[in-house]
């Protein structure tokens, strides 16, 4: 796709291994948008209109592409497919953005928001006033988390919003314990820096630890377990160095989901844990993309042991049918936060649409879906052949590695198989495997040469055979470009 491989040859700086490489980047750009013209497939060709110059400011779109380039335009989804505005249908592997987990037409989520509608279509949550369903719904949350107790569920609109408010709580919790120094937040390097660009980001109070990647950063004969000693030891420096007094919480998602999917290697969040607790430092678990079933456990911290102290909520909380987010406390969390607000007054942070009523009336609709329909059980018959299907291609020369885990995988190209050798970036060559994924019918996520997935929790054996062979097909197509490629820069 054009307009696919421009914005992944921009981004690509964010992925390669160096800042020479980055800078090589940025002078091939022009090369690059001559390239992908030979990438353009029917998906950038809209027949009924030219959207070409649309009034939108696009979120992670480049400027000239809406003036360049026709948008991809979905017109209507229906189980795990979408269709675009000249009825192509494209098998949605990537469930919208990792969030459609019922997929696209479960008429009793449809039903839920409609009745409230009727009902009472707004209502805020400010000044002890509220709504039934906001109510509801913080007690299922309450009940559903049980990897150690939760006793509040603050609302919000999206996961971004969730870790945003992680951030005023943390520092509302150490303000009220005569803290103020102890506001540094941790998170961990190739987490999003693409977000980074031009937006004087990441603030100063932003620390990174190590990338927990083990196929890309561990030493020659380094075990999984050594790698993960070696990065909570590397953690523990980085806040003795900073002074422990300012480090105020480490926040992390179970699997990486942007950053490439990158699940943790064996032994990292035990060991993690123990150096922040050492310290009296807060875990906040990032679940906005792993919860509600994804890694074939209710939330990731489930699966790996992750004991967390607040937790960011949203995607799936909805199946993405309505915009929430939530974010929940522990009960030590909130005694302070309970004894500061009385002092205070108030406690001053919230939304217009906190809890809003029809959302939370479709969240909880999906929550009591994902428990009849056992959607964990469920998930954990497909993962095996979806894993096994994709994986079994990992001896492709142009793989450096497929991971995931449950419903989330990530395929790297790499030449020579290796994470020292990536493809040039101006060949863009994960650009080229996602158009042909669209090309025949399938939608996926491409950032630099890493590829994801994530499709629906309803996703079924038919359409993971479906899924295999669009990869197949896409990944030979790929293997001969970049023998093309190759032989060109002979």
């Amino acid at each position: 796709m054009h307009r696919l491989l421009q914005l992944t040859l921009r981004q690509a700086g964010s992925y390669v291994k160096d800042v020479k490489a980055s800078q090589c980047v940025k002078k091939s750009l022009v090369q690059a948008s001559i390239l992908a013209k030979s990438y353009t497939t029917d998906a950038s060709l809209q027949k009924d209109r030219d959207f070409k110059g649309h009034d939108m400011l696009a979120p992670f779109t480049a400027g000239w592409q809406t003036t360049d380039v026709n948008p991809l335009v979905i017109d209507k989804s229906e189980g795990s497919y979408v269709y675009d505005t000249n009825g192509k249908k494209y098998l949605n592997s990537l469930a919208g953005l990792w969030c459609t987990a019922l997929g696209g037409n479960e008429p009793r989520l449809v039903e839920a928001a409609t009745k409230q509608l009727n009902t009472l279509p707004f209502y805020h949550s400010f000044w002890n006033r509220t709504t039934k369903p906001s109510l509801d719904l913080a007690t299922q949350l309450l009940e559903m988390f049980t990897a150690c107790k939760m006793v509040k569920a603050f609302f919000t609109n999206s996961g971004s919003e969730a870790n945003d408010t992680q951030v005023k709580l943390v520092w509302y919790y150490n303000n009220a314990l005569g803290r103020p120094n102890k506001k540094k937040f941790i998170a961990r390097s190739k987490s999003l820096p693409a977000l980074h660009h031009k937006f004087d980001l990441p603030a100063p109070f932003v620390l990174h630890a190590d990338c927990p990647h083990y196929w890309r950063f561990h030493l020659p004969g380094e075990t999984e377990e050594e790698f993960s000693t070696r990065l909570a030891n590397n953690l523990e420096n980085l806040i003795l160095k900073e002074g422990p007094e300012t480090i105020a919480a480490f926040i992390a998602e179970p699997v990486m989901g942007g950053g490439g999917v990158i699940p943790p290697p064996a032994t990292y969040f035990d060991k993690i844990q123990a150096v922040i607790k050492k310290h009296d430092i807060l875990f906040i678990a990032d679940e906005v993309i792993c919860g509600f079933g994804r890694l074939g456990t209710m939330f990731g911290c489930d699966k790996y042991g992750i004991k967390p102290d607040l937790v960011s909520l949203a995607k799936a909380l909805s199946s993405a049918y309505m915009p929430i987010g939530a974010v929940l406390v522990s009960p030590e969390i909130y005694d302070v936060i309970h004894s500061q607000s009385n002092v205070l007054g108030t406690f001053s942070h919230g939304f217009t649409y906190s809890g809003h009523p029809v959302a939370c009336a479709v969240a909880l609709e999906a929550l009591k879906i994902y428990k009849e329909r056992n959607i964990v059980e469920q998930v954990n018959k497909i993962a095996p052949k979806f894993q096994e299907g994709v994986k079994a291609f990992s001896s492709s020369p142009i793989i450096g590695e497929i991971r995931g885990t449950g419903l989330i995988l990530g395929t790297e190209f790499a030449d020579n198989k290796s994470p020292n050798d990536p493809f040039p970036p101006e060949w863009g060559v994960g650009a080229y495997f996602g158009a042909q994924c669209g090309k025949h019918g399938m939608l996926v996520r491409v950032a630099g040469d890493i590829l994801m997935m994530s499709p629906p929790f309803i996703i079924t054996p038919q359409e993971v055979d479906q899924l295999i062979d669009i990869y197949g097909k896409a990944l030979k197509a790929t293997e001969e470009r970049v023998a093309e490629l190759k032989s060109q820069h002979k």
